[in-house]
């Protein structure tokens, strides 16, 4: 069965099963997160939690006690706004000046799984188990892997709870809704009428006024 499987899987199996035999699989729950779609940043979220195991009772922040996690179409993975062009990737090579730099988009291009990689690790917290947690991180750009051969569990992502508008945008159009109420109160009102028409017969007789006293000088 096994065989069967990485027959069947095309890419890297080196890559895939690099550092499976450092890991005490005994009691592991294998997890499959289907990334097509999902935004990166909760996917991320999600994986982080199960990768640390702070999906079980018997949590506890000095064990490794996570699940293995498998992600799959990493290459349809989605972001919001403008990050595509505005985050970028900072590393460097040691030598003085050679700071680089790669924006996302072209992350997506050369390799998506470490842009899932990156937002995961980033997620866990810097201790002797990172490099562990990481082990258990299995991300590959279709839908093809090698291990079918594995009780697989398909992960179901919670429901993405979307408001309706932010609440800036609320408070402008409620500003806005009562200015124009406030507005048609005063066009309905004859008493604000007759104050805004002295108003205007005030100013246009200091206008001519001030007309008329340069005329005379």
């Amino acid at each position: 069965m096994a065989s069967q499987a990485a027959s069947a899987f095309n890419g890297n199996m080196k890559k895939a099963v690099a550092g499976l035999r450092r890991i005490n699989l005994d009691g592991l729950r294998w997890k499959v997160f289907d990334a097509k779609g999902q935004v990166l940043g909760r996917l991320a979220s999600q994986i982080s939690t199960v990768i640390q195991g702070k999906d079980k009772p018997t949590y506890a922040p000095n064990r490794d006690d996570g699940d293995m996690c498998i992600v799959l179409n990493a290459k349809d993975i989605c972001v919001t706004g403008r990050k595509l062009t505005d985050k970028v990737y900072y590393w460097h090579t040691g030598y003085v000046g050679h700071l680089k730099e790669r924006t996302l988009k072209d992350q997506m291009v050369k390799d998506p799984t470490e842009v899932i990689r990156k937002a995961v690790l980033r997620m866990l917290p810097k201790n002797k188990l990172r490099d562990d947690r990481d082990r258990k991180l299995r991300i590959f750009p279709g839908s093809e892997h090698p291990f079918g051969d594995r009780p697989l569990e398909p992960y179901v992502m919670p429901p993405r709870k979307v408001r309706e508008m932010r609440p800036r945008t609320r408070r402008a159009m409620v500003r806005a809704q009562k200015k124009a109420e406030q507005q048609q109160q005063d066009a309905n009102d004859p008493r604000k009428g007759r104050k805004k028409d002295t108003r205007e017969l005030v100013a246009s007789s200091y206008s001519s006024l001030f007309g008329l006293m340069k005329a005379v000088e």
